[in-house]
Parts: structure tokens; C-alpha cells; sequence
């Protein structure tokens, strides 16, 4: 696959963003929704950040309080035998789970598409009680001169995903959630397809079924129902762990092309591609035999949560798939392919 890394890989990274507040640090920005705006890209970043800690004996986890409006720390205790630390992203209780870093959403502007300004302070934080342990991985579909933003919330009550609309990514209009928990990993396709909305997702499950990807309808873009499997992940390979929507939906000459995500059961994340039907987005008419994309370079490789490329956004522009993408769910890097590449890729 020839995929064209940028050779200012990371192009966003978390050691130039000023963090909410001063007792924070920013850990990762990662996982950016992507939009064109104004002669304009617009990245809608998830920023992740946490308490600095001074003591080595606790660890902290901060929660938003939607009562108050700020942000509480909860402590425990490293030596408690019946708290598991292994993951550094989650505390497990035996009561409870939570994350050990509060994320929001923050725009970031560039002419040329590679050098970013970020803004200072967040476009979206976490305000819903939904929302209590933070908000993540947007992606942004532009239909008829609005921008809907797909994001998902994160508490003790589960994993949802809400909805908000801006016209100029200045103010913006929360419009509910509109997948109950657990459900992430919604791209909904920038138009109608006769007369109808379409959306990916990704219900979670427990004692039956696997992460997948799921397809349903809406005529409103609230009310979403007509439920159905859409793709499994492979029992081998790249993506025998779990699979998910990532870019939203472009339309081509063949069809629309998804970017979606595969991790292998060792949490390795891969992005590959899907074709699906231009009038009966139900139909998947192929798929990548291997990742257009893998963690390979060091930023890939190392990190936060290491051997990671997601993407939550893409532009298909000059027969090019320019992709933006979370690395080690540390920083955004950039990458673009030839959307002739992507199709040899594809397989039925």
C-alpha cells in the first residue's frame, strides 16, 4: 500500500497544549474529528488529560461533577490488593471503574492542513451526567451546511453516544444521546440515501456477540432504529479482536468508502477499508484483505497505549484518502493514500 506519512509526524502532539487547569497535565491529543471549514481544516481533537500526582502511593481519577460544574478527585490506594492498576487508563474497584484521565473536545485550525494551531480551551467538555468520566472520539459529518458531531460519553452508566451541531464551530447546539449505552464508534454518512439517514455503530455486548459493525436508519438524525449487522470482524488476522467504524463514510464512483479500525487480539490497531453500496449502504460489495494503515513508526509504536493508529476522521480530496489519526493513543499524525490503492487493496 502506498501510504505517504507526513515528515512532521506527530503533527499535534500533547507537550503543546496548555492543559484546563494548572494542577492538569495533557497526556494525549488523539482520535480527531476532521472537517473542511472556511478554506479551512478543522480538527476536533479529543484531549485527554489528567491530575499531576505527586504521591507515588495513590493513584487519582478525576470526575466531572455536572452538579457543580468542575472537576473532582477521587484517590486510592496503590497497595489495596482488591484494586487492579494493570491497564493505566482504568482503576477496577470492586465496586467500580474508573479512568484515570478526564478527556474533552478542542478545535484546531490549519491552511495547509499540517501545521495546527490549537485553541486554548475546549470547545465541548463534559457536562451531561452521561459525560461524568469524560468525553471522546468525535467524528463530524457535514450535511446540508451544518456540522453534526458524533461523540461518545463516558460515566458509570455506560458508554453512549450524543450528538451536537455547529455552523461555525464557534458555538454549538448539544442535541441528546442518541445511542443508549453501550454503543460507540457512530459515523453518520454526510447525506440521505432515499430520503433516510444512515449510521455505523458499534453496540457492545457481554455474555453473547462481538465489538462489530452495525448499521441503522433514522429520518430526523435523533430517532435511529432498523438495526442490522453490517460486518464481523475476521477470526484471524489484523482484526481478530474487535472492529469499529472510524472516518466518516465518502462517497466515490464505486461506492462509499469506509476507514474503519481492527485491533487483533493482542490490542494491536489497524485501519482498513470498506466498500459498500452507493444506494443500499447494506450491501458490502468488499474489503481489505490487509490494514491500509499499521503502526510501524515509533510514534506508532510507543506511547500511551502503544502499537495504535485510529482515526476518527478523514477528507477524501484530489483522489486521495488524507487521513488523520491518533498514534499510541498519544498524538495526531497524517497520512494519505491514492483512493486507486485503496480500491486494489479491496477484496469481495
Amino acid at each position: 500500500m502506498a501510504v505517504s506519512r507526513s515528515p512532521l509526524n506527530p503533527i499535534i502532539h500533547p507537550k503543546d497544549i496548555k492543559s484546563t487547569q494548572p494542577d492538569f497535565e495533557v497526556i494525549c491529543a488523539i482520535n480527531a474529528g476532521v472537517a473542511r471549514f472556511e478554506n479551512n481544516v478543522i480538527l476536533l481533537l479529543r484531549i485527554v488529560e489528567r491530575p499531576i500526582n505527586h504521591d507515588r502511593n495513590i493513584y487519582l481519577a478525576p470526575i466531572f461533577n455536572p452538579e457543580s460544574g468542575g472537576v473532582i478527585l477521587k484517590s486510592f490506594n496503590r497497595s489495596n490488593p482488591v484494586n487492579d492498576f494493570t491497564d493505566p487508563r482504568i482503576i477496577t474497584t470492586p465496586e467500580e471503574r474508573y479512568l484515570t484521565a478526564l478527556s474533552h473536545l478542542r478545535i484546531a485550525r490549519s491552511q495547509d492542513g499540517i501545521h495546527f494551531q490549537v485553541e486554548e480551551t475546549p470547545a465541548l467538555f463534559p457536562k451531561m451526567p452521561y459525560e461524568t468520566y469524560g468525553i471522546e472520539d468525535p467524528r463530524i459529518s457535514e450535511i446540508n451546511g451544518s456540522y453534526y458531531i458524533q461523540y461518545v460519553g463516558v460515566s458509570s452508566l455506560g458508554i453512549v453516544t450524543a450528538l451536537a451541531r455547529t455552523d461555525d464551530f464557534r458555538t454549538y447546539e448539544r442535541m441528546g444521546i442518541i445511542f443508549p449505552p453501550d454503543n460507540k464508534d457512530v459515523a453518520i454518512f454526510p447525506e440521505k440515501i432515499h430520503g433516510k439517514y444512515y449510521a455505523l455503530h458499534r453496540p457492545s455486548t457481554s455474555a453473547f456477540g462481538k465489538p462489530e459493525i452495525w448499521l441503522a436508519e433514522s429520518p430526523d438524525l435523533l430517532c435511529w432504529g432498523n438495526h442490522q449487522h453490517l460486518v464481523g470482524q475476521r477470526i484471524s488476522g489484523w482484526e481478530n479482536g474487535r472492529i469499529g467504524a472510524s472516518a466518516v463514510p465518502f462517497l466515490t464512483d464505486r461506492g462509499w468508502v469506509e476507514i474503519y479500525h481492527g485491533a487483533n487480539k493482542a490490542n494491536r490497531y489497524c485501519l482498513g477499508a470498506l466498500l459498500l453500496d452507493a444506494d443500499q449502504p447494506w450491501h458490502v460489495l468488499a474489503r481489505s484483505a490487509a490494514p491500509v494503515l499499521e503502526p510501524e513508526t515509533e510514534y506508532e509504536r510507543i506511547g500511551f497505549f502503544p502499537n495504535v493508529v485510529f482515526s476518527c476522521g478523514a477528507l477524501y480530496e484530489d483522489g486521495k484518502v488524507k487521513i488523520y489519526y491518533g498514534a499510541a493513543d498519544t498524538c495526531i499524525a497524517y497520512a494519505e493514500i491514492p483512493i486507486e490503492q485503496v480500491f486494489d487493496g479491496l477484496s469481495g
